[in-house]
Order: C-alpha cells, then structure tokens, then sequence
C-alpha cells in the first residue's frame, strides 16, 4: 500500500518509523529493508475509462431495511484491480458483473480454486520464528476485540468451532495458524483495543503482531476487520495508517452488516458507517485499499473473500 498525505493520528502501535514510501504504478513491487526477502505489492487501477462516473456496487440479496435507500454506488477510481488484470475495454454493466458483490474488488482470472475442503489446526506462537516453516502462503485475520473474528474465520472454513469464540473478548493471545487444503494458512492473531488485558499482556500482543506484519515473508496480505455496525473506531483508523505507512498488504473486512438500523429510529446503516471509515482514511493511501462486506450470521461475503484469498494466492504462488 502507498501511504499519500498522511493525516497526523497518534499511532498508539507504532513503533517506529515508517519506512521509506515509493511511487505508485499499475503493480509495484516494494522490497521491505526490513526483509530483502520479503515481497509486497501494491495495486492501482489500470483503466482508460472515466473515473467520475458512478457504477452500480453489488450489494448482499438481504436488503430489507434498504427500501427507501438509494442504490449503492462506487466511482472507478475507488475499485480494486487486481495485476494482470484489464477493464479498460468493459463497459459500466459488464464492469460491475465483474465486482465481487458487497465489496470494491474486480475478479481476476487468478480467482479460481477458492473453495476450503480441509481445515485443520496447526500451531500457536509467539514469535515469528516460530510459525510454521513450510514456505505455504498466509493469510492474516486481526481487528478490534469483540469484532468477530473468530465467527468470520468459523464461517469461512464452515466449522463451528474450529476458532473457538468467547463472549469475553481479547482471548485469542497468540499467532494461530490454520492449514487451508493442505496449502495455505489462515491465521488467527490477537484482537488489539481490549482495555480490560493487562498493560503488559498489551504490549507483548501489539509486539509480536507488528513483528509478525514487518518479517513474515510468507504473509500475502492482512485482513483487517472493522464492525460495520457502529461509526469509526480511532483506534481502527490508527491501524490501518499503521499498515499503510509500513507497507503491509491489507484488505478491509466490513463485519456485522446484517446490524441494519433504520434511520427513523436515529440509527445509522452499516453502508453509512462504511463510508465514513472510507473517508477518514483516503488520505493514508495514494489507491483505495481492497474492502468486502461481511456477515458471519448469514454468511454474506463468505464466498467473496475466499476468491478474493484465491487470487492473491495464485498470483503470488505464481511470482
């Protein structure tokens, strides 16, 4: 990701500073000083098309509070095309059946082979060295405590209780890895935010993750997931300037967007809510991250994700 005009938020898990920043380009390919061997990507939109003029955005088949809403819409220069991939040659409609429903993602012709047959637990860890070793490519699931993460990994992988989930938040201590069909990883990190952990059992946590983020060379990008159902969190905002200024590859998880609450009774949308944290945070980055809406209680954006995982993979096993 390419950090643009960052605003001045106080990083509450910054720990240094941010690394040197370079220009953006079609698919950019950024080598952390940190890890030589690390590789990152970042994505701009590769199109001739304007860039002013709204698309539909395919939205979930749930919309009963939506009926006095307009349309969800997004402008072409807030999609998220992935490399190797051209739309300048698509009109607006055969544009939009190409978008992943509730979300700003273009599929590629690497999104294939997305569905989890398998999943099983590996190991937890505290240190990076000590994750698995096996080269396998990694996807990292980390947000607010209490934001679903352990229900949105469960309903990925279809198992009640693979991620074990607690009414009291801030359980999960440590990196989890959890092998997907035998080549790839989901993992598992601690929830950040939770102000009832011990000070020191914080700092540890917000230790290992950052270093897990900066020198997993096998990490193919950071799932960051924000409940949709209330406004902007800061403390989420501090998160995704920290993965931006460090250059760690991140999609954005919406949660909990089955919460509707209609405007008459003083509520706000989950699609409101979206929008706002979108906003807040179009400074930190030159190209719009890529985000999905998600609900672990009907299973909305399951599917997507998962091609979403699938073409990041493939285009990374095949780099």
């Amino acid at each position: 990701m390419i950090l643009s005009q960052l605003p001045r938020f106080h990083l509450s898990i910054l720990a240094k500073p941010p690394l040197p920043l370079s220009s953006p380009s079609h698919f950019n390919f950024i080598n952390r000083r940190s890890n030589p061997a690390r590789t990152v990507f970042s994505f701009a939109p590769k199109t001739n098309l304007a860039t002013v003029e709204p698309i539909p955005l395919p939205v979930s088949d749930d919309s009963s509070d939506l009926d006095e809403d307009a349309p969800v819409e997004i402008s072409l220069d807030k999609l998220f095309v992935p490399p190797e991939t051209d739309i300048s040659g698509d009109d607006p409609s055969s544009l939009t059946a190409r978008i992943l429903k509730g979300s700003n993602i273009v599929l590629s012709k690497y999104a294939r082979d997305a569905q989890v047959a398998q999943a099983d637990y590996v190991k937890s860890s505290v240190r990076t060295e000590d994750c698995p070793a096996d080269g396998l490519p990694e996807f990292a699931l980390v947000g607010r405590s209490n934001v679903g993460k352990s229900s949105l990994l469960n309903s990925l992988v279809r198992r009640k209780r693979l991620a074990l989930t607690s009414k009291k938040p801030g359980k999960t201590q440590c990196i989890n890895h959890f092998r997907i069909n035998d080549n790839w990883y989901l993992v598992d990190l601690p929830g950040y935010g939770y102000a009832s952990a011990p000070h020191e059992l914080k700092h540890d946590w917000n230790k290992f993750t950052k270093d897990y983020f900066l020198n997993r060379s096998t990490l193919v990008s950071v799932f960051l997931l924000v409940d949709a159902s209330i406004p902007p969190k800061q403390i989420d905002l501090d998160y995704a300037s920290w993965l931006g200024q460090n250059q760690v590859p991140m999609t954005m998880v919406f949660t909990k967007c089955d919460k509707r609450k209609k405007k008459k009774n003083g509520g706000r949308r989950p699609e409101e809510n979206i929008k706002e944290f979108q906003d807040l945070i179009q400074g930190f980055f030159e190209t719009t991250p890529p985000w999905i809406m998600t609900s672990s209680v009907t299973n909305q954006g399951r599917d997507e994700i998962l091609l979403h995982m699938a073409q990041l993979r493939n285009y990374w096993l095949k780099h």
